[in-house]
C-alpha cells in the first residue's frame, strides 16, 4: 500500500472514530436522562395530590371507637346528601307557581268558528229538498267531529233554532271565554295553590281556585240558553260549546320551566357549618352517622379547601419524593445494575410508577375505596419481567409515594403494602399465562386478610370488612388481567423475555423447530439431548433452566440450510466434505452460526435466545479441518482465524453451560464403552479443555458451579446410556453399527 493510500485510510479511520460517542459522554447522557425522569416523577406525583395547609386530623369510619378527640381544625360546611338535595329541589320546583298567559285572540277565533259553522248550515238549509238538506247537515256535523243526537239535523233545519243557538254561543264566548278560561290539564303537576297570570305586561298572583276552568265554562255557557229549549237543542248546544271553545289562559311551559330551574338552583347545598375549634368526636365514643357525616365533610374540606396554595408544602412534597426515588435509584444501581443500565427498563418503571400514583390520586379525589389502587398491576409486571425482589422494592417505593400524600388515610398503607407484596411474590407462580388466575387468587386472599385484620384492630363493623374485601378482590382480578394484557407491550418496551414467552418459544411445533425436525433430524435429536443435559445443570446451580432449554432448541437452527454437511444428518458412508478443501469445509461449518442468527431474527426470536446461537461455540477452533489443512500443505501457513468460530465467548452462565453440554453430548455419542467411569472421565477432559482454551473466561461461572455442572452431566449421561450396561453384547453391536464419523462434527 502506498503512503498516500495509508494516509487516506488513517484519515478515514480517525473520522469514523470521531463519530463514535465517547463512553464518558454516553454515561453522562444516561445519568442526565435518569435525573430528568426522577424530577418529572417527583413533581408529577406531588401535583397529582392536592396540598392543604390545614393540619392533619384522625378521620374515623362509622362504628369505630375514637381513641382521641377530633376537633375541627378549620371552619367547614357539611353538605346535604344527594338524596336530601334532590328531594328538596323537587319540592322547591313543584312549589313554583305556574305561569299563565292571557290570550284573548282565542276567544275571537272561537267566535269566528261558530259563525263559520252556522253560515255553512244556513247555506245547506236554504237549498231545496228537505230530505237532502237533513242528510247534508248530518254529514257536515260528522265531518266537523261534532257529536249530535239523531234529531240534531232536524233541530238545525229551523232558522229560529239556529239563530237562538248562535246567539247563546256568541254571548257565552264573548262574556265568559273572554274573562279567562283555563284547561284543567294545565293545572296538573303543580303543588302551588296560586298561579301567576300575565295580561299583556302585567303579572298578578291569583288563587288557583279562582281560575275558571273549561268545565266551569261549559256550565256557565248553558245559562245563556232559554229554559224552555228542548233536550235535543241543549245537548247539541253543549257539544258545539265543547267543540269550538278554546282556553284563553295558556300555560307558558318555557317560562315555568325556567322558574322551576331557578328555584332548584336556589336550594342551599349546605346543611350547616362546623366552626373551627368545635368538637366533632370525643375520645372513647362510638362514631355515629352524624359524626361520620361531619368527618367526611372535614375530609373533603381538607382535600379541596386550600389545595395548591401552600408553596412550602409543594417544595417539601417534591423533596420527599426526590429522596425516596434516589434511594430506589441507588439500590438499582448497585444491586440491579443490569436494570439500572437499561434506559428501556428505567422508562418502564417510571411509567408504572406514574400510572399507579396517578390512579391513586383520582381515587382519592373521587373518594372511592382505596383498595382499588392498582398496586398489584405494577408489581405483577415488574415481577414477571425481572424478579419478585425488585417488584417488592418497587411496591415499597410506590406505597411510600402515595400514602405520604395528605388526602390518603393511613389505613390505605396496609392493604396497599400487603396486596402489592402478594403480587410481587406471586410472580414466581405465573410461568404460564393460564396460571394468572392463581396469582389473582393469591392477591385477593391477601386483600381479604388485610381487611379482616384492620377490621379487628380498628373495631370496624363486619360490613366494612366485607366491602374492603370485595373491592380488594375486584382490584386483584382487574390488576391481574390488566397485567397479562400489558405484558407483551412491556416486553416490547424493555426487550425483556419472560417465562411465558420462553414457553411459547419452546413449543416444538413452531415453524423453525418443525423445520429442524424434518430437514435436519440428526441435529434435532442432538438438540433434544443437549437440552436435557443443559437444563439439568442450569437448574442445579440456580441458573435459568427454562431459558437454557429454549436456547439449546435454537442453538443449531442454522444447520437447516445445509444439513447434509453435518455428520449427524449424513447417511452412512457419504460425506460431502471428502471432496472439498479444508478451508471451504470449515467455512461451511462456521456459517451455521450466521445462518442461524439470520433465520431466527426473521422469525422474531428474542435477543436473549440469539445469544445461544452466537455464543454456543465461543471462539473454538474447528480442529479437524485445521489439522487436515496442515497435513495437505505441510510447508504452507494455515491462517488460524479461518478455522475458528467468530464468537463471542459465552457471556452468561446459561450460554456457558450450553457450550459445555454441546461438546460433551457430541463426544458421549461415540463412546465405545459408556460406563459411569468413562463418562465421568470424558466430562472432566472436555470441560478441562474448554477451560484451558479460555472459553469460559468471560462467563460468570465459579469453580464450584463448574463442578456441579460436571456432576449433573455425568448423572444425566449415565441415565441416558444405562441400558447399554445391561446388555453389553447388544451395546457393542449398536455402537459398531451407529458409529458416526467425527470429522463433520463442529
Amino acid at each position: 500500500m502506498s503512503d498516500k493510500k495509508k494516509r487516506r485510510t488513517m484519515a478515514r479511520v480517525r473520522y469514523l472514530l470521531r463519530q463514535i460517542p465517547r463512553s464518558g459522554d454516553m454515561t453522562r447522557n444516561k445519568e442526565l436522562y435518569r435525573v430528568v425522569l426522577l424530577l418529572v416523577a417527583a413533581v408529577a406525583v406531588d401535583l397529582a395530590f392536592p396540598v392543604s395547609r390545614a393540619p392533619q386530623v384522625a378521620l374515623y369510619e362509622p362504628g369505630v371507637i375514637a381513641d382521641q378527640d377530633v376537633i375541627a381544625p378549620i371552619t367547614f360546611p357539611v353538605s346535604k346528601s344527594d338524596d336530601e338535595l334532590g328531594r328538596e329541589r323537587a319540592e322547591a320546583a313543584s312549589a313554583v307557581p305556574p305561569i299563565f298567559d292571557y290570550r284573548p285572540q282565542f276567544a275571537d277565533s272561537s267566535i269566528a268558528r261558530v259563525s263559520a259553522f252556522f253560515a255553512a248550515v244556513d247555506s245547506i238549509a236554504s237549498a231545496s229538498g228537505e230530505l237532502d238538506r237533513a242528510r247534508a247537515i248530518q254529514a257536515m256535523l260528522a265531518e266537523a267531529n261534532i257529536p249530535a243526537p239523531e234529531a240534531g239535523a232536524a233541530v238545525l233545519m229551523s232558522e229560529d233554532t239556529r239563530r237562538q243557538l248562535r246567539s247563546a254561543l256568541n254571548a257565552a264566548f264573548d262574556d265568559n271565554l273572554r274573562e279567562g278560561v283555563v284547561s284543567s290539564g294545565d293545572l296538573g303537576g303543580f303543588a302551588s295553590q296560586v298561579v301567576i297570570l300575565r295580561r299583556d305586561t302585567v303579572e298578578s298572583l291569583i288563587a288557583r281556585d279562582s281560575l275558571d276552568t273549561k268545565q266551569g265554562f261549559y256550565q256557565e255557557a248553558a245559562d245563556h240558553l232559554p229554559s224552555d229549549v228542548s233536550l235535543q237543542e241543549r245537548r247539541l248546544y253543549n257539544n258545539l260549546a265543547i267543540r269550538f271553545a278554546d282556553a284563553t289562559l295558556r300555560l307558558n311551559r318555557e317560562a315555568t320551566a325556567v322558574a322551576r330551574e331557578q328555584a332548584q338552583q336556589a336550594v342551599e347545598t349546605t346543611k350547616y357549618e362546623v366552626l373551627e375549634g368545635e368538637i366533632i368526636v370525643r375520645a372513647h365514643e362510638r362514631v355515629g352517622e352524624a359524626q361520620a357525616e361531619r368527618l367526611n365533610a372535614l375530609r373533603d374540606a381538607l382535600i379541596t379547601g386550600e389545595a395548591g396554595e401552600d408553596w412550602p408544602a409543594h417544595v417539601g412534597g417534591v423533596l420527599f419524593n426526590v429522596l425516596l426515588l434516589i434511594v430506589f435509584g441507588v439500590v438499582l444501581r448497585y444491586y440491579r445494575p443490569d436494570v439500572y443500565a437499561s434506559d428501556r427498563s428505567i422508562t418502564l418503571l417510571w411509567i408504572l410508577l406514574l400510572a399507579v400514583a396517578g390512579t391513586a390520586a383520582l381515587i382519592s379525589r373521587a373518594a372511592w375505596p382505596p383498595q382499588l389502587i392498582p398496586i398489584a398491576f405494577a408489581a405483577l409486571v415488574i415481577a414477571t419481567l425481572y424478579d419478585g425482589v425488585l417488584a417488592l422494592l418497587a411496591v415499597f417505593v410506590i406505597v411510600g409515594l402515595v400514602v405520604a400524600r395528605p388526602p390518603i388515610q393511613a389505613v390505605v398503607f396496609f392493604p396497599m403494602l400487603i396486596g402489592g407484596a402478594a403480587a410481587a411474590l406471586s410472580g414466581r407462580v405465573v410461568r404460564r399465562r393460564a396460571y394468572t388466575w392463581a396469582s389473582a387468587a393469591i392477591i385477593a386472599v391477601a386483600y381479604v386478610l388485610a381487611a379482616v385484620s384492620l377490621a379487628l384492630v380498628a373495631r370496624h363493623e363486619p360490613v366494612w370488612a366485607l366491602g374492603a374485601s370485595f373491592w380488594g378482590t375486584l382490584n386483584a382480578v382487574g390488576s391481574t388481567m390488566l397485567a397479562a394484557g400489558f405484558m407483551p407491550l412491556a416486553e416490547s418496551i424493555t426487550r425483556q423475555t419472560t417465562d411465558q414467552s420462553l414457553l411459547e418459544l419452546a413449543d416444538l411445533n413452531r415453524p423453525l423447530l418443525r423445520r429442524l425436525s424434518l430437514e435436519a433430524p440428526g441435529t434435532y435429536a442432538h438438540s433434544i439431548n443437549v437440552a436435557n443435559l443443559a437444563e439439568a445443570a442450569a437448574r442445579e446451580i440456580g441458573a435459568n433452566s427454562l431459558l437454557t432449554r429454549v436456547g439449546v432448541y435454537y442453538h443449531d437452527i442454522g444447520k437447516v440450510k445445509k444439513p447434509q454437511f453435518f455428520v449427524e444428518n449424513q447417511p452412512r458412508g457419504r460425506n460431502p466434505h471428502d471432496k472439498m478443501k479444508p478451508a471451504t469445509s470449515a467455512n461451511i461449518v462456521r456459517e451455521h452460526v450466521k445462518d442461524g442468527l439470520e433465520m431466527s431474527e426473521e422469525a422474531s426470536v428474542p435477543e436473549v435466545v440469539l445469544a445461544f446461537i452466537r455464543e454456543h461455540h465461543g471462539t473454538q477452533k474447528i480442529g479437524f479441518f485445521m489439522e487436515k489443512a496442515a497435513e495437505a500443505d505441510p510447508r504452507g501457513v494455515v491462517e488460524e482465524r479461518d478455522f475458528r468460530y467468530p464468537g463471542p465467548k459465552p457471556q452468561s452462565r446459561e450460554t456457558a453451560i450450553v457450550l459445555l453440554a454441546d461438546s460433551v453430548e457430541s463426544a458421549a455419542r461415540v463412546l465405545q464403552d459408556p460406563t459411569p467411569e468413562s463418562i465421568e472421565e470424558l466430562v472432566d477432559r472436555i470441560v478441562g479443555l474448554k477451560m484451558a482454551e479460555g472459553q469460559l473466561d468471560e462467563a460468570p461461572l465459579t469453580l464450584r458451579e463448574i463442578s456441579v455442572v460436571k456432576a449433573q452431566f455425568v448423572k444425566v449421561l449415565t441415565g441416558m446410556y444405562h441400558h447399554r450396561l445391561d446388555y453389553p453384547l447388544q451395546n457393542r453391536n449398536t455402537v459398531a453399527e451407529q458409529q458416526p464419523a467425527t470429522h463433520g462434527t463442529p
